[in-house]
């Protein structure tokens, strides 16, 4: 006679949240406004006003584009976690200073990923149990399979097998 398990309930609907940052937009307008005022004394207002239009939108495309690969190998991540065998129960934005940071929650604890979501400088740190590890975004999205097995073998098979 088996014994049926009764299904786990879970609150991942299986996709990871947008983290459109504010506080990142609030730095890059600060910058931009800055960098255009040292253009008022040889260009005028005019030039100066222009100048921040332009830093500003690239400030925003570099964040969205840095928010994106961040969310693509969060998301990239879970995935082959959950279809690993490890229980996901929920994926929630969070933050934490200047990062921008998604918390995967499972059975065996909390783990963080995110960093800075700007793409020039992104970067992508992990966190688990109070240790964390970080690499360059790019890098990690390149080789997304070989960081996912070596995560998943660190935080759901050790702690499985302890």
């Amino acid at each position: 006679m088996q014994l049926e398990q009764p299904a786990r309930e879970t609150g991942w609907n299986g996709t990871v949240p947008n983290a459109f940052d504010s506080r990142i937009l609030g730095f890059v307008g600060v910058t931009a406004a800055l960098a255009a005022s040292l253009n008022v004394p040889y260009g005028g207002v005019a030039f100066a006003v222009a100048a921040f239009g332009v830093l500003a939108a690239i400030g925003v495309v570099v964040h969205v584009l840095g928010e994106r690969k961040l969310r693509r190998i969060t998301d990239g991540l879970v995935e082959r976690w959950a279809s690993s065998g490890a229980e996901i129960e929920d994926v929630t934005r969070s933050s934490e200073g200047m990062r921008t940071e998604w918390t995967v929650r499972t059975p065996n604890g909390t783990v963080t990923v995110g960093g800075v979501a700007l793409v020039p400088i992104a970067r992508l740190s992990v966190e688990w149990q109070g240790v964390g590890d970080s690499m360059d975004a790019s890098e990690a999205e390149a080789d997304l399979d070989h960081l996912a097995a070596s995560l998943y073998e660190e935080i759901f098979e050790i702690q499985a097998a302890a």
